[in-house]
């Protein structure tokens, strides 16, 4: 009875464990009866998912249920808690009940310890955890960006990953897709390579189909950053039809005002190290410290924070489906003379 917890904010590095475990555990060719995939938002699909975990697989391979959302260790509630408990020693020996959820397991609930000790008695289950790095843990986000190489069988040197986590921030859904694309295009270059060694991405590369769309990005952020919002928006507008990716922009942007607001914050405090700050602000180069100051100098606090305030709303709006060049107006649009007067 395999129980996997697969938990955390790193939902690419989820994804990628949950699609190694189907294809291990699952033949293709009985994919369609030995697997399911429920919704732990939705009760009844919760009950759905234990009744299925009881079922042993058909064919050949084995059979996975998979629950994203999964409230079983993150606020159950008394009747699922008191059914898995039923469940639990029932699921077949070749049936993997995956439970998958952002947030960390809550230890004190009674199903999180059931689970637990699940896990521990059985060879094949297991719990990992996936959480992005924060912005200034500088070593997590490139540790992020040589997980990511690695499974790519690409690799880089720390100097060209620090020009990516620049240009990207810690998404690594979007440090994914841009790894793939630069793969693609060195492959496409280099087409006398054939060894089966991991293939290098130069800085050079990096900079011609990544750092180009990040430098436009930045000047549409001093725009911000300078009131100048229609000048901004035709920018963003720009680059929008050019194909560049929306949550890629929106990274870049709320990163460089992060950096704004970190080094207005340690400044007024008094703090003149320069490698400090860097390493606080999560900016990987010391040198940019000096042209941040002169980009923020004159600007109060509540100026830095209302254009943070604006980008994490048009983030969220544009996660939650709403059209990116409309998540910008809408939000940009409102209250702009904050913006140009401060």
């Amino acid at each position: 009875m395999p129980i996997h917890l697969i938990w955390g904010d790193d939902y690419e590095a989820c994804n990628r464990e949950i699609e190694e475990l189907i294809n291990s555990v699952i033949d293709s060719s009985w994919k369609s009866f030995n697997y399911s995939q429920l919704d732990g938002n939705d009760p009844k699909q919760n009950l759905r998912a234990l009744e299925e975990a009881q079922s042993a697989p058909l064919g050949s391979g084995g059979r996975i249920v998979l629950v994203r959302r999964s409230p079983f260790c993150n606020g159950c509630s008394i009747e699922l808690g008191n059914k898995l408990e039923q469940v639990i020693k029932l699921i077949p020996d070749k049936t993997h009940l995956i439970l998958s959820n952002a947030n960390k397991p809550d230890k004190s609930l009674k199903t999180t310890k059931l689970i637990e000790k699940s896990i521990q008695s059985n060879t094949l289950s297991q719990e990992k955890s996936f959480i992005l790095p924060l912005p200034w843990d500088i070593n997590g986000q490139r540790n992020l960006v040589k997980n990511i190489l690695y499974k790519l069988n690409l690799t880089m040197n720390n100097e060209t990953i620090d020009l990516m986590i620049e240009s990207i921030g810690n998404d690594s859904s979007l440090i994914n897709t841009e790894l793939q694309k630069l793969s693609l295009f060195s492959e496409a270059i280099n087409t006398n390579l054939t060894t089966d060694k991991p293939r290098e991405i130069s800085k050079e590369l990096v900079k011609k189909l990544i750092q180009n769309n990040s430098t436009n990005a930045l000047e549409i952020a001093n725009s911000l950053l300078k009131g100048e919002i229609i000048i901004a928006l035709n920018k963003i507008q720009s680059l929008l039809k050019n194909g560049e990716p929306a949550l890629r922009l929106i990274t870049t942007l709320t990163g460089q005002s992060r950096g704004w607001l970190w080094v207005h914050l340690l400044d007024s405090q008094g703090n003149q190290d320069v490698k400090e700050i860097a390493k606080l602000a999560g900016i990987a180069n010391p040198k940019r410290i000096f042209v941040i100051r002169k980009q923020i100098q004159g600007k109060s606090l509540e100026t830095l924070l209302e254009l943070m305030k604006k980008l994490l709303k048009i983030e969220a709006s544009i996660k939650s489906g709403i059209k990116p060049i409309d998540s910008f107006k809408d939000n940009l649009l409102t209250d702009s003379k904050t913006l140009a007067n401060n």
